[in-house]
């Protein structure tokens, strides 16, 4: 195999392409699209996002403390990437998409109904890292579509076509390659 060498850069692809949902002190709501997210702990529950100070989802979080991360799927990559690219100065995002506005149980961001999973955050810390800011948050609730849960009630996010983000370009995930635990099992080889 035959690398080269490239300036330092973030690489780390896939990653989850989110709608985060929001809204200010104001009352005005928005969404934004986030690829830089993910878990932070267990127990406690914890997750991040990243975003650049400049965007009018920033304010917004760090007056209101609070935020709902939506998982998005095939039906919504079209609005995951309209609320990326347009800003809520400008337009509003659940009207233009027609996105439904959904009641959170935990905080006051609208939660986006059409989305398979919605994690209701509290911000806990915020860390200035460069280009991107970081909102260290609490999972509060999670809130998950009943059509993903199996007969014996198990969820199975595979079945909701959940997208992903690489460099540019979005992928709808969906072949199971095996489960946590698989390499080990016995009686199983490669």
């Amino acid at each position: 195999m035959t690398k080269e060498i490239w300036k330092p850069g973030n690489m780390i692809y896939p990653v989850p392409a989110v709608l985060v949902s929001m809204k200010g002190p104001d009352g005005r709501d928005n969404i934004v699209t986030v690829a830089w997210t993910g878990t932070i702990c267990t127990n406690p529950a914890m997750a991040y996002i990243s975003l650049r100070p400049s965007r009018f989802s920033y304010a917004l979080i760090r007056e209101s403390g609070e935020f709902a991360i939506n998982l998005t799927t095939e039906s919504l990559a079209f609005a995951t990437d309209y609320c990326g690219v347009k800003s809520g100065r400008d337009v509003d995002k659940f009207k233009k998409m027609k996105l439904t506005r959904e009641k959170a149980s935990q905080i006051g961001a609208p939660l986006i109904g059409e989305s398979p999973v919605n994690i209701e955050c509290k911000v806990r810390e915020i860390h200035p890292y460069g280009s991107h800011h970081m909102f260290v948050a609490d999972v509060l609730a999670v809130q998950a579509d009943k059509a993903y849960l199996d007969a014996a009630g198990k969820f199975d996010l595979g079945k909701a076509g959940v997208i992903a983000y690489s460099h540019g370009e979005y992928y709808c995930l969906g072949k199971k390659l095996g489960k946590f635990g698989w390499s080990v099992k016995k009686g199983k080889g490669k």
